[in-house]
């Protein structure tokens, strides 16, 4: 009952605090107390805008428990109604955050101290935090695995797929709306492509599940009398192994178009664990970068929690599901320290 209390405040406490992407440094004091109560050593990275990532190491760790501090907007208050906490960040990833610290607690009561923690800023954008602490890899010289923690349901993730962030661009001819056939209408020309697109069947991955696209944003035209001359579309792309998508919108292109890649990341697939069930993950995470602090990239990507509560307005987590992450995580770091779980 003391550890599911202690665990259950540490989490509103978290919660409570506003760190949508950008506002990261507000968690720091609540962060330093929790870290001091389990008898850290602290480091704070500045990654940048006075935000920085948060590095807590005992004795001289082989593993490393890593997540991420900032949340999507808007910020919603923490609730508590008998077991269940609610608000942002209770299930992504701040109660991820608290289930790891809570393996590490359990850990040090019995003698495990050669862990590490790490909080990661910005993860909901730009990953720009997790890139940062690749300097860190000095201090984690002996490291050997990352436990990276996000909501899968207390299954870890056989892989991720990749990210593929495209920007369709057509170029039409302007016209009086009263002659529309004197123009070309850039509008009718992105409409037919993203039809095109649509009608694509979804490429599958036996360890990273269906390739998928989303239509993100949408503009074009000047002024309602006007034959659009010009009209853009974003998608964002979760892309298998062997991926033909970019390809597939090349080919389906009209005359004058163009495409640009903002962002390309691969897919990856993580290394199994034996004694755990393995499957799937529909998102992305810092682990494909954070595996580089390893030597042998061996990461994990396991949670507590459901991914389709993260990001909406019933984001929440158990008490009872935050027991579960704590033991899943330390089972996973004594299984990776090489004793029986």
């Amino acid at each position: 009952m003391i550890e599911r209390e202690l665990l259950a405040d540490w989490l509103v406490r978290l919660c409570a605090v506003d760190t949508t992407t950008g506002r990261e440094s507000a968690a720091l004091p609540c962060l330093r107390d929790i870290l001091m109560q389990l008898g850290a050593t602290i480091h704070e990275q500045p990654v940048g805008d006075g935000r920085s990532n948060v590095l807590a190491t005992w004795a001289e760790p082989q593993i490393l428990f890593s997540t991420h501090v900032d949340t999507v907007p808007p910020f919603i208050a923490p609730t508590r109604h008998e077991d269940t906490i609610r608000g942002r960040g209770s299930c992504d990833a701040k109660g991820q955050a608290v289930a790891q610290l809570g393996a590490v607690r359990r850990l040090l009561a019995t003698g495990d101290d050669n862990v590490a923690w790490l909080g990661v800023v910005g993860e909901e954008t730009d990953s720009d935090g997790a890139r940062a602490a690749l300097a860190l890899a000095p201090r984690l010289g002996a490291c050997r695995a990352v436990i990276n923690g996000e909501p899968t349901g207390l299954a870890i993730a056989s892989g991720q797929r990749g990210v593929l962030h495209l920007r369709l661009v057509c170029r039409g001819v302007a016209a009086h709306t009263s002659q529309p056939q004197r123009g070309r209408n850039a509008l009718w020309m992105l409409h037919d492509w993203l039809a095109a697109l649509r009608r694509l069947p979804a490429r599958r991955d036996d360890e990273l599940g269906d390739e998928s696209w989303s239509l993100s944003r949408m503009r074009g035209g000047a002024a309602i009398n006007v034959v659009p001359d010009h009209a853009e579309a974003e998608l964002l792309a979760r892309t298998v192994r062997e991926s033909t998508f970019l390809q597939e919108v090349r080919a389906a292109a009209p005359a004058e178009a163009e495409i640009e890649v903002l962002l390309r990341e691969p897919p990856a697939v993580f290394p199994a664990v034996e004694g755990f069930a393995r499957r799937p993950m529909p998102y992305g995470s810092d682990a494909v970068t954070l595996r580089e602090l390893v030597p042998d990239g061996l990461v994990v990507l396991a949670g507590p929690g459901d991914i389709e509560r993260a990001h909406t307005d019933d984001e929440h987590l158990t008490v009872d599901e935050l027991i579960d992450g704590v033991a899943l995580h330390e089972r996973l770091a004594r299984r990776l320290l090489g004793a029986a779980p």
